[in-house]
């Protein structure tokens, strides 16, 4: 038991999982975060990050590819992801309202997914990506409630690697304009988790404010829109 709460551990610290996991753990993190809900504790955005930083250990580990192939192999891994919740949600999706809370699913952030999603319409599905928890339920959703295959790949590809491609660049050439950005990396996440929840927890503490004409989260089993 505790060398499994140490795993877990070890999982939501993106330096430990480049340094031990290397490309493949990284990519299957990012799979599971965007689209699979029991991702929703994986730290996707600080992970990105830090894996900009350590550029040249990633390649090097995958055939000495260059970065930018990388980065398209793990957008992928997040457009594949994305699918996968897509498909989960227009399948499955109505039954996870009535589902218990446990400990890798909170009801509270498929309602939130679900108000995000009814404001913001196909275009949540790309500025999810930028939003932790939201982006892992965001898909689910989005097929819950009918939207179109073709409309949510579009939105799906262009938030993927729109997101991959900011956050692992901006490690990486941050990386080279200061060379010592390594020793300052527990900080460094703790900024990045600090910017990227602030929206939800925001939220949290304001209280669940509804969107104009949003549909009652519990009435989605019934839905069946083209949005």
């Amino acid at each position: 038991m505790d060398q499994i709460t140490e795993f877990f551990k070890h999982l939501i610290n993106p330096a430990w999982i480049i340094e031990h996991g290397g490309l493949y753990l990284l990519l299957a993190i990012i799979f599971a975060e965007t689209g699979l809900f029991i991702g929703f504790f994986l730290p996707g955005d600080s992970l990105l990050f830090v894996a900009g930083i350590y550029s040249e250990a990633l390649s090097n580990s995958f055939f000495h590819a260059p970065f930018v192939v990388i980065m398209v192999l793990i957008a992928l891994c997040g457009v594949l992801g994305n699918m996968v919740g897509f498909w989960f949600g227009k399948k499955s999706g109505p039954l996870l309202f009535k589902k218990n809370d446990t400990f890798f699913f909170r009801k509270k952030h498929l309602h939130q997914a679900h108000d995000f999603f009814v404001k913001y319409g196909g275009g949540a599905i790309f500025f999810a990506r930028f939003l932790p928890i939201i982006r892992t339920f965001a898909p689910i959703v989005a097929g819950m409630v009918g939207m179109e295959a073709k409309k949510f790949m579009f939105f799906n590809i262009i938030g993927s690697f729109a997101w991959v491609f900011s956050m692992m660049l901006a490690g990486h050439y941050l990386d080279k304009l200061f060379p010592s950005l390594k020793e300052h990396l527990e900080l460094i996440i703790l900024v990045i988790i600090l910017i990227t929840t602030l929206p939800v927890i925001i939220k949290l503490v304001t209280g669940k404010v509804k969107p104009k004409g949003a549909v009652p989260s519990q009435e989605i089993e019934n839905t069946d829109s083209t949005l």
